[in-house]
C-alpha cells in the first residue's frame, strides 16, 4: 500500500513547481519521493519543465495579474477553492463575479487528466498558450523575400502573391506569408527586408474617378442608345462568354489608352490611340482590335458615357455586336473593367504621358496581365480561360 499524504500535499506540491521550484524540491518540501513528484505532475498537466536542482516551470506566468478579461490567479484560485467544496458553475461564478460558462470553460480547458483543478496550473497554463511574438519570415527568408520582389515587379498585389505562395509551395511553411505582413515589411521598416521602392510598385496614383457629364447636355449623343438596364441576364451572369466591358485610361495632355476586358474570363485588350481619343479614333481603334475575334466572343460591349464612343453605331455595325451604356455616375456597373484599370495603373501611372507606349508595348502589358493569375478564376489565368473557350469553338 503506497504511503498516505496529507489532503493538500498534492495542491501544495503543483503550486511550488507553478511558482518556480524544481520537481524534486517541491515533492521533498511536502514530505514526498521524487518518484511521487514527477507522478502528480504527469497527472496534474505535464506542462514543460526544467529538470536539475535549479529546474522548475519553463515559463512561470507573471503574478499578481490585475482583474481584466482574462481571469486573474486569484479568481482561479476561487475557483479551485470552489471546486473542492462541491459548488457549482453558477455559485463561483457569483463569488467571483462571472457568468458560470466562463467558470465552466476554465475548469473543462485547465482540468488535469483526472479531472483535478488546480489554480496554478491553470494559470501558467494560460500564461504559456497565449501569443508569443513569431520570427518574421521576411527578415532572414532571401528565397520567400526573392519571390514576392520577383511577382511584385511584375505588379502582382500581396494577396495575389500571398495565394500563389500558397499554391507554388503547398508543403513548405516557410515560403508562405500573408498579405499583411507584405505590407507591414513594405511599409514598416523593422517588419522585413523587402526592397524599399516595392512600395511606390502599390499605389495607383489615382484618387478617385472623374464621372462624365455627357448626359447632362441636351445633345447627348446616347438617347437612342440601350442602357444597361436592357441587358439580358445572362450578361449580367457571366453565363455565356462574349461580353465586354470598356472604358479609356486618361494621362496627362489629353492622352489616353483604351482597355476592353471580358466579363467571364476577364481577358484584357488595349487600344492604341497615340494622337486622341476621339469618336472616331476610339471607334476605328475597337473595330480593328475586335475584328481579330471569333464572332461568337464579341456579343456585346457595355461603356461609360463618355463622348468617345459617341460613334458607337458604326461599332455596332461593323462588328455586329450590341453597345450598352451604363447609367450616369455610376462607373461600379462596369466593375470588371474598373478593376482591370485599376491593375493597369501600375504600367500606366495617372498623369503620364501614355501616347509613349508603342503598340507592341501594349500588347506585351495586355500579354504579362492576362498571364496573371486571378482570384475570381479560382488561380487561372485569363488567357488560359480564353483559350479553352476557342478550343471549344
Amino acid at each position: 500500500m503506497g504511503k498516505l499524504f496529507p489532503p493538500n500535499a498534492r495542491t501544495e506540491f503543483v503550486d511550488l513547481v507553478c511558482a518556480g521550484m524544481p520537481v524534486q524540491r517541491a515533492a521533498k518540501a511536502v514530505g514526498a519521493s521524487s518518484r511521487s513528484g514527477a507522478d502528480w505532475w504527469a497527472q496534474s498537466g505535464q506542462m514543460t519543465v526544467k529538470m536539475g536542482q535549479v529546474g522548475g516551470l519553463a515559463d512561470p506566468a507573471p503574478s499578481p495579474e490585475g482583474p481584466g478579461r482574462a481571469l486573474s490567479e486569484a479568481e482561479r484560485g476561487m475557483i479551485q477553492m470552489g471546486r473542492r467544496r462541491g459548488l457549482s458553475y453558477a455559485e463561483i461564478g457569483e463569488v467571483i463575479g462571472r457568468n458560470k460558462s466562463v467558470v465552466w470553460r476554465e475548469v473543462d480547458r485547465n482540468s488535469s487528466p483526472d479531472g483535478v483543478y488546480y489554480a496554478s496550473v491553470a494559470h501558467a497554463r494560460a500564461h504559456q498558450s497565449r501569443r508569443r511574438p513569431k520570427p518574421l519570415k521576411l527578415i532572414e527568408n532571401e528565397a520567400l523575400c526573392g519571390a514576392i520582389e520577383l511577382w511584385m515587379d511584375d505588379g502582382w498585389s500581396p494577396k495575389l502573391i500571398s495565394l500563389m505562395l500558397a499554391v507554388t509551395f503547398p508543403d513548405d511553411q516557410t515560403m508562405q506569408v500573408s498579405h499583411e505582413t507584405i505590407y507591414q515589411a513594405l511599409y514598416v521598416q523593422t517588419r522585413g527586408k523587402l526592397r524599399a521602392d516595392l512600395a511606390e510598385k502599390l499605389s495607383t496614383k489615382r484618387k478617385k474617378r472623374v464621372s462624365h457629364d455627357a448626359d447632362r447636355k441636351s445633345s447627348s449623343p446616347y438617347k437612342e442608345a440601350f442602357k444597361i438596364s436592357d441587358r439580358p441576364a445572362e450578361i449580367t451572369d457571366r453565363a455565356i462568354p462574349g461580353h465586354w466591358e470598356g472604358d479609356l485610361i486618361i494621362g496627362c495632355d489629353g492622352t489616353a489608352i483604351g482597355t476592353l476586358v471580358e466579363r467571364m474570363t476577364r481577358f484584357t485588350i488595349l487600344l492604341h490611340l497615340p494622337e486622341n481619343h476621339t469618336a472616331d479614333t476610339v471607334a476605328a481603334a475597337m473595330i480593328s482590335e475586335m475584328r481579330k475575334l471569333p464572332d461568337h466572343l464579341r456579343q456585346s460591349v457595355t461603356w461609360d458615357r463618355g463622348t468617345e464612343l459617341a460613334e458607337y453605331a458604326k461599332i455596332q455595325t461593323e462588328l455586329h455586336t450590341t453597345l450598352y451604356f451604363c447609367d450616369p455616375h455610376s462607373p461600379w456597373q462596369r466593375g470588371t473593367n474598373e478593376n482591370t484599370n485599376r491593375l493597369l495603373r501600375f504600367w500606366f501611372e495617372k498623369g503620364s504621358d501614355l501616347s509613349a507606349h508603342t503598340p507592341d508595348d501594349l500588347r506585351r502589358v495586355a500579354a504579362t496581365l492576362n498571364r496573371r493569375p486571378r482570384p475570381t478564376l479560382n488561380l487561372e489565368t485569363p488567357a488560359n480561360r480564353l483559350n479553352q473557350l476557342l478550343l471549344a469553338a
